[in-house]
């Protein structure tokens, strides 16, 4: 594929590579939001029917889960900020603000480790009730995306301390972006649509 240098524009657009790796991307965040929209209907239709499990309503509790809220998406600002500075051309400010990112992705898992494994001990598990299963493939599959995001970052932050900011690794830098801000809006679906809704139904 030719990568023909253009003069203007970010450095990521700058090769008609990146440009296509880009959109490429963009497509892959296509099938994501099918697979999203799947689990989401299975959830609305599996929705109340816990058998003999606690419901919802018992387990859910809403300072953890605003905790998370806030972790994620504040975490989807510092993104942003890291977008900023390799715009600016700023490695340091770069590397930087991703690495508080992650920590912000990294708090998000544990809290949510956390609830999963109190919602068990409570008596809500995989095999509780077809809600219960359906919850925990709705938000285990956003929470194995965190996870990937995140060792994701890791190996790009290694690849920016080796080569520097090149028209290969800004693009990188900004899918793994266009990724995790697709991660903070499916999270905003999740807890509207499941957290709640289940607090009050």
């Amino acid at each position: 594929m030719s990568t023909h240098e253009l003069k203007t524009g970010p450095l990521e657009y700058r090769t008609q590579e990146g440009q296509m790796s880009i959109l490429g991307f963009w497509i892959f965040l296509g099938a994501e939001v099918v697979l999203f929209s799947t689990l989401f209907a299975t959830y609305a239709v599996l929705f109340g029917r816990t058998a003999d499990a606690p419901v919802p309503a018992d387990l859910f509790e809403p300072g953890i889960t605003l905790v998370m809220t806030f972790l994620l998406l504040t975490s989807s600002f510092t993104c942003g900020l890291a977008i900023h500075q390799m715009r600016a051309g700023s490695l340091k400010g770069l590397i930087t603000w991703l690495v508080i990112t992650l920590g912000l992705g990294l708090g998000f898992l544990g809290f949510e480790i956390y609830e999963f494994i109190h919602y068990a001990h409570e008596g809500a598990t995989l095999q509780s009730s077809s809600f219960w299963s359906a919850f925990f493939v709705l938000a285990g599959t956003h929470g194995v995306h965190v996870t990937l995001g995140i060792g994701w970052a890791v190996l790009l932050i290694i690849q920016l301390v080796k080569r520097g900011l090149t028209p290969v690794t800004s693009r990188k830098v900004f899918v793994i972006s266009l990724y995790w801000h697709f991660l903070d809006v499916i999270w905003i679906f999740i807890f509207t649509s499941v957290y709640l809704i289940g607090m009050v139904v």
